[in-house]
């Protein structure tokens, strides 16, 4: 499948550093990008950091629109998105991000702060019953 014909189906691009690749460096990338193997760096990215189980990424920095961890994360977070840490992930070092979540089985150790998120997506300071009616009209 050609990147084009990825696109027209709404698939996301990806790149993936495989299980048996280690990088030392500095990454900027807009899509997303999978790490199964090691890195030790600075990630600077507007897109989606995916760091596989197995994995390890040791960091001074890493800034991406959000990160989701299966594996290891040492150093500092700033997603402007989300963090999702998930099973048997171990995240250690500070996050900055509108939404996080840890699952149950996540060695964490840092802290965390939370940016405020964007009005028109915080369904939360809305009326439920404005919520239901948008709904209605929306699947009328």
């Amino acid at each position: 499948m050609t990147r084009a014909e990825g696109k027209k189906r709404g698939a996301v691009e990806e790149v993936v550093l495989g299980q048996t690749t280690s990088f030392n460096g500095f990454l900027r990338f807009k899509e997303t990008l999978r790490i199964q193997g090691k890195f030790n760096g600075t990630i600077e990215a507007t897109g989606v950091l995916i760091v596989d189980r197995g994995a390890v990424v040791e960091a001074d920095r890493i800034q991406v629109s959000s990160l989701i961890v299966y594996g290891a994360v040492v150093g500092d977070v700033h997603a402007v998105d989300k963090v999702d840490m998930l099973s048997g992930a171990e995240v250690r070092g500070d996050i900055i991000a509108a939404r996080l979540r840890i699952a149950d089985g996540v060695l964490f150790e840092g802290q965390c702060s939370m940016t405020s998120a964007d009005k028109e997506v915080d369904i939360f300071s809305r009326p439920t019953e404005e919520i239901k009616a948008e709904l209605q009209r929306a699947n009328g």
